[in-house]
């Protein structure tokens, strides 16, 4: 028997020491609505751990999904993020870094990525050291999402990122910043797993879709893209995922 998987993705809440209270009724219309909870990084606004315990509180006073979560630019701030993975862990988020989970039939693999531009023009590692480190980390972001893939047994999976792996959700940002806002890189290990879809955050002006050269969907789902162009909406995108061995390989998100 066949059945669908709803996936509430989300990312660049920025919850803030604040932020007590701002976030219950969107997680509440989460629980109603989807199986699997999706945080897209920038989870909080300084990577303090006092904001991730607000965000805790948050999301127990209303979700009773599984809860997935990828760290984002701002999480790594201030040089904490051991301790908000351990408040995150303790409260029962899953945070992926290169791993993955399986939930309902669905498997989800992530990391936060990481920039150097798209294309023919993304950054190359030659030159000077600082060039090359760049450049390795990004690949190494890359290789871990692979290896979080790989290792997925589910016919449906979902790559979870911060950063964008194609140009086509972050075209509509000043040229300027755009090679600072992912990495084509980040688009290999999708196509070469065949993914269902990718979620991510990051670009705030960004669009909402694209798709990656093979037609695999690709989602910006930063909070203020998703006011931005869904204002009647709950403020985040819902995936439905079919679960069949004839299902095909792509998702689609409910209008």
């Amino acid at each position: 028997m066949s059945k669908i998987v709803r996936v509430a993705a989300v990312g660049d809440v920025h919850c803030g020491k604040g932020s007590q209270g701002q976030f219950q009724p969107l997680f509440t219309r989460v629980a109603e609505s989807a199986d699997v909870l999706v945080l897209c990084g920038d989870l909080t606004d300084y990577g303090l751990p006092d904001e991730a315990r607000v965000l805790v509180r948050e999301l127990s006073a209303a979700v009773k999904v599984p809860t997935i979560a990828v760290f984002g630019n701002h999480d790594l701030e201030s040089g904490h993020a051991a301790e908000i993975t351990t408040i995150l862990t303790e409260a029962g988020v899953r945070l992926l870094d290169g791993d993955g989970v399986e939930i309902q039939g669905v498997g989800f693999a992530g990391v936060k990525g990481f920039a150097g531009g798209f294309g023919a023009r993304a950054l190359q590692s030659w030159g000077e050291e600082v060039l090359k480190r760049f450049v390795r980390e990004a690949v190494e972001e890359a290789l871990k999402l692979e290896s979080g893939l790989s290792r997925l047994t589910t016919e449906q999976r979902v790559a979870v990122l911060h950063y964008a792996p194609i140009r086509a959700t972050v075209a509509t940002e000043p040229e300027e910043i755009i090679p600072f806002l992912g990495s084509s890189r980040l688009e290999e290990p999708c196509n070469r797993y065949h993914v269902a879809a990718v979620v991510h955050g990051h670009s705030h002006g960004g669009a909402p879709e694209g798709q990656t050269t093979t037609g695999i969907p690709v989602y910006n789902v930063a909070m203020p893209v998703l006011k931005r162009e869904f204002p009647e909406r709950p403020g985040f995108r819902l995936l439905e995922i079919p679960v069949t061995s004839e299902a095909p390989a792509t998702a689609e998100a409910a209008r």
